[in-house]
């Protein structure tokens, strides 16, 4: 049961986690300047007492990992199912996910020892780390891979989903990519535009972008484009007010092709204007043109 008196309400929790080194710390950063109140490594065992008591004025951003005092993923799992002590509703799971390789780098950087194996090599511990989140990253409400992303690019998209705040509507991203490099994680919604003529073997076009406009028109050009992005785009707006009725707060929807600059882009491009335009809120990244210095709207 809970201690709260009558008309007190639990206060929003995000807890913030992911492997060591994918960007927790960053993202506290950003929630900090959101107007969050920031509490890092608190025992797990004292994590409900944060929902007794009179609400906080500030909603809460609480860092967890693998250091914190008596963690346990069985226990993260039961806060976050805490349903009968009526707060399950109030918490909200970010998880920053990173490929292991990039995990290592990053460690190679800093010449830290990885805190689940510090007598190891960083392998060992990311690996271990890794396997014991695996339960938990199931159950995030937003997942964001980290691995491409600079700390700027972090809190552009931490801000894209949350600045808005606790009654915001549902945000969306909408990302392309190249399935040369594999689909991104954290992806919802995943549609293979390969079918579509490529603009990589017209020599006009090859060195341009999907937002370009001859690349534009190119794509477009192709008598299945038109039925694929209408029936694409209905398909979307059906199911979006049924994930944010669902209570999911974000939803990222991925275009892949071959390499990731042109289809892919110009697919993203178009629905996230056609998204915006019905008053979704909206993101868009693309991946291998951000690797490239192209930047990306």
């Amino acid at each position: 049961m809970s201690d709260q008196g009558p008309g007190e309400v639990s206060p929003r929790v995000v807890l913030v986690t992911g492997p060591s080194g994918a960007g927790r710390t960053t993202a506290l950063r950003v929630f900090e300047d959101l107007g969050y109140e920031i509490i890092d490594n608190l025992p797990i065992s004292m994590i409900p007492r944060l929902f007794t008591g009179a609400a906080p004025e500030h909603p809460i951003a609480l860092g967890i990992d693998v250091r914190n005092r008596d963690f346990s993923t069985h226990a993260i799992l039961d806060l976050i199912d805490a349903g009968e002590a009526g707060w399950s509703d109030r918490i909200q799971v970010l998880y920053l996910d990173c490929r292991p390789d990039v995990l290592v780098n990053r460690y190679s950087e800093t010449r830290r020892r990885h805190p689940v194996s510090p007598n190891e090599t960083p392998e060992a511990g990311i690996a271990k780390e890794i396997d014991l989140l695996q339960p938990i990253r199931i159950r995030a409400d937003v997942l964001i891979d980290t691995s491409e992303m600079s700390p700027h690019d972090l809190k552009s998209e931490l801000l894209a989903v949350f600045e808005a705040g606790e009654d915001a509507n549902l945000s969306v991203s909408v990302q392309s990519f190249s399935y040369k490099r594999g689909v991104p994680r954290g992806l919802d919604l995943v549609f293979d535009v390969r079918f579509l003529r490529n603009p990589h073997w017209d020599p006009t076009l090859r060195g341009l972008t999907g937002q370009s406009e001859g690349v534009v028109d190119y794509v477009t050009a192709d008598e299945r484009f038109v039925p694929f992005f209408d029936k694409t785009r209905d398909l979307i707006e059906f199911l979006l007010p049924a994930y944010r009725d669902e209570g999911k707060s974000h939803l990222a929807i991925g275009f892949g092709c071959t390499g990731g600059r042109h289809r892919s882009v110009t697919l993203a491009e178009r629905m996230a204007k056609a998204l915006a335009d019905k008053g979704w809120q909206v993101s868009i990244r693309h991946r291998e043109l951000e690797r490239q210095g192209g930047g990306g709207a």
